[in-house]
């Protein structure tokens, strides 16, 4: 596509790359090229790598929503077995105030509700590692190779200073 508007990172590049070497275009090396001519490549090529990063943050932030998403969901489960639970454990206690006066039902209603809570913890324990890796949705590899590429454009003189 020559609008820029590639589906990927190396998409654009090749078609900036079959762009500078049609031969319409004239490519000329930089030597032969005047200074209106570099900026005007320089600042097309910037265009490219801006939307590049940009389709990287957008594809870290929604990697990390999907994330989030998931554990929303294990989050949600995690509640309906507590809720379950509490049901089987209320009910539990019910046949437990029954055997005190009849029989020894009430010990089955307990198995299950312990079964239901480990089956909900598991699932709180997934759903709180999942909200941990994803949160705060920031694009943070866009974030790094940006700063790669400011650096690259100063000439790196401010990392050697600060070093």
């Amino acid at each position: 596509m020559t609008d820029g508007q590639g589906t990927g990172a190396g998409q654009s590049a090749e078609t900036a790359q079959q762009q500078a070497e049609a031969p319409g275009n004239g490519a000329k090396s930089a030597d032969e090229m005047s200074v209106g001519e570099l900026v005007f490549e320089v600042s097309d090529r910037a265009s490219v790598l801006i939307r590049e990063e940009i389709e990287l943050a957008k594809t870290e932030v929604t990697e990390k929503f999907n994330r989030l998403l998931r554990g929303s969901v294990a989050g949600l489960a995690a509640g309906i077995f507590a809720l379950l639970a509490l049901l089987l454990l209320m009910h539990g206690v019910a046949w437990l105030l029954n055997d005190l006066v009849f029989n020894n039902f009430w010990a089955g209603f307990f198995v299950e509700a312990g079964l239901f809570l480990l089956i909900g913890a598991a699932a709180g324990l997934f759903a709180w590692r999942s909200f941990k890796r994803g949160a705060p949705p920031t694009p943070d590899m866009a974030i790094e190779e940006a700063k790669e590429i400011k650096a690259a454009f100063d000439g790196g003189d401010g990392q050697e200073e600060q070093s």
